[in-house]
Order: C-alpha cells, then structure tokens, then sequence
C-alpha cells in the first residue's frame, strides 16, 4: 500500500469513526434518559445500571450501524476531499501529477469495504440477536406481554390469532384459531388457554400447541382432522405425545410474524426471507420481494451515492467547499427520495419488485458516470 492510500485511508476511518460514535452517541443519549425509569426498574431485579444500559445500547449499535452505514461512508469520503481541499493537499498532489481519480481509488476502495461490512453485519450478525433487537425498554427482560398481529396460514387458510404473545416462552395467551370450512367438522374456532409455538422433531412437524381447549368441547374424544390426506388438527385420541385438553396445529407460520408483525423483516436474513417466499404458509406481500432484491443491490446504491457526491467535490468549477458538500447533501436526499418512492410504489405492486430495486440505479448511475468525467483530468 503506497504512502498517499495509507494517508487517505487513516482520514477516511477517522472521520467515519468520529461521524458513527457522534451519532451513536446522541442517539443513546436521547434515548437513555428517555427511558431512564425502565433501564433502572430492570436493574433492580438483573444487575448494575450501566451494565444494562450499555448491553441494550451495544446490541443497537449494529442497527445503527446497518441503517447509517452507506450514508457515513459517503459523508466520510466528502469530508476528506474537503480536508484535502482546505489544506491545499489536493493542488499539490495534481501538481504532483497525480490524477484526481488516482486519489478518489483508496475513498471509494474504503466505501466498498464499509459496504461489504454493512452485508455482513446485515446477514450474519442481526439475525442471530434479533429476539433482543425486537425488545423495547419496557420488556428489557422479553417477559412482557406483546400485542399479537393475526395471520392467515397460507397452506391451510387457519386465521391464527389471540390476545397477547409472550416472545421468551414462543407464547400465545387465549389464542383463537378460525377454521376454514374444510376443517370446521367440529366448530369453527379452536379456543385454548395457552398456545405454545413448537418447532419439528421427529413426532410432529412444526406448529402450535394448544393447552387446555375450551372449545370445540371434549377434544380428546374427537378424531384429528387431514386436508388432503395431511394432519393438520391432532388431537390427544390419536397422538399418545399429547396430554388430555391439548391439541396440536400443523403450521409453518414463524411465531416471529405473529410477535412481530411486519418488524421481523428488518431483523431476518436474506436467506430468510427468501426461504419464507418459498413457505405456503406465510404468503408474504410484495414489500418482501422488494426488500429482498434492495438488499442485493444496496452494495451498487452505496457506490453509486458515492460517486453522485466526489465529483461535485472535486469539481474544478467550484471552489466554494461548504457549497459543495450542500450540494452533495442535496443529491444524497434526492437519491434517497427516489429509492423509497420506488420501493413504495413495489410494495404496493404498482412496479415489480425487481424494476423497484433496479430504477433508481438506472436513473442516477447514467448521472454519475456522465459527472465522472472530472475525474479524469
């Protein structure tokens, strides 16, 4: 690595660092002593005080960092060439003989580099810690009891609901399963106290078990129910694994998406997410297809933000510093205006997923390489 990447670099992970931390900072800052009651409630019954606080704060660093990392890393980029600029580094490295695009290489190399970052943390790191990620102040311990998000079973049109949901146990407290006609031989509703969320094993597949079933009355003495020669309501007369009062239903539906909501797609994988299109049982909307084929494409949107706001900072036509960086400022908003309207527009299946995904990079990327041309003087 040549003398001029590593000196770049340094002020580049210099001024990413200081713009993240400051960021970080205020944000916690703001939000602790909002919620000062509820870390201190909580730290009377776990630990000491800042231990709590800096353990909710750590997991929601990787957040921040997965949402503001594109951003920083371009903010980052622009302030170095404006450090470049101001100290007249810039003129005597073009004087040097070294082209403008010689200098950008290790800045946009270091922009990749956050990017690839910002993946990794994004599939990796945050599904593994989404169950904490989901919690808020007030369920810090993840015992508290959330309001549920009904949802149809794609597979087997079973309307999955109830009162609350308990996220530490897989929980549903008073569920109320509505059954379609195909399965309503013994009533329409299947009434329990509790719902427990039961992944496969060798006995069952996935699903949800019921405890103490008020309704249809004497469970145990009915048969279970198939739909297309496929269990779907077991009851105890013909699973011995079931206690008496209990009954299982077969589901592939993730408890995530009734605790959750729509949230648990900001916390799953690529991977994840794709898997859940294929599942029958979730029929998610377009907004997932869309969030899927934006996170393939987010490292390209990063570096085409990145290039949109170098040239305007290394334009020759502008030597006014603060009004280039308001300029690089206003084509960051303008991108990002774009992108979501797009990805509105695709979830509201008013564009297909993939063309949300690809438009804004084909309106702007003509744009940046068409400005790239200042570079190369």
């Amino acid at each position: 690595m040549k003398i001029l990447d590593r000196y770049l670099l340094r002020q580049f992970v210099q001024v990413f660092l200081i713009c993240f931390l400051s960021m970080m900072g205020l944000y916690v800052v703001i939000d602790a002593f909002q919620n000062l009651d509820h870390f201190s409630r909580h730290a009377k019954e776990s630990g000491n005080l800042l231990g709590v606080i800096g353990e909710f704060y750590a997991y929601r660093s990787l957040s921040f960092f997965d949402r503001t990392s594109g951003i920083l890393a371009m903010i980052a980029a622009l302030f170095t060439a404006t450090w470049l600029q101001r100290h007249q580094e810039l003129t005597a490295m073009l004087a040097a003989g070294i082209t403008k695009f010689r200098v950008i290489k290790p800045l946009l190399a270091a922009a990749i580099v956050v990017s690839l970052l910002g993946v990794a943390n994004r599939e990796l790191l945050i599904p593994r810690i989404r169950n904490e990620l989901m919690r808020d102040t007030k369920d810090l311990a993840g015992s508290e009891t959330r309001d549920m998000e009904a949802r149809f079973d794609g597979q087997t049109d079973i309307l999955i609901g109830g009162e609350k949901t308990v996220a530490s146990e897989q929980r549903i407290l008073k569920p109320t399963f509505v059954l379609p006609a195909s399965l309503a031989r013994y009533g329409k509703q299947l009434v329990a106290s509790d719902g427990y969320y039961q992944p496969a094993t060798a006995e069952h597949p996935a699903g949800y078990l019921l405890d103490a079933v008020t309704s249809p009355p004497k469970i145990d003495q009915r048969a279970s129910l198939k739909l297309e020669d496929r269990a779907v309501l077991v009851t105890a007369r013909d699973a011995p694994w079931l206690e008496p009062g209990q009954v299982f239903v077969v589901s592939q539906l993730p408890f995530q998406m009734l605790a959750s909501g729509s949230a648990w797609r900001n916390y799953a994988s690529t991977g994840e997410l794709i898997t859940e299109l294929s599942n029958p049982s979730t029929d998610l909307g377009a907004d997932v297809r869309v969030a899927v084929h934006t996170r393939l494409m987010q490292p390209v949107v990063d570096v085409t933000l990145l290039m949109l706001g170098l040239p305007l900072m290394f334009s020759r036509r502008n030597r006014n510093v603060f009004l280039s960086i308001g300029m690089c400022l206003l084509v960051a908003i303008s991108f990002s205006l774009v992108t979501l309207a797009c990805q509105s527009l695709g979830g509201l299946n008013l564009l297909r997923p993939t063309l949300a995904a690809w438009l804004p990079i084909m309106i702007f990327l003509p744009v940046a390489v068409g400005m790239s041309h200042t570079l190369r003087t």
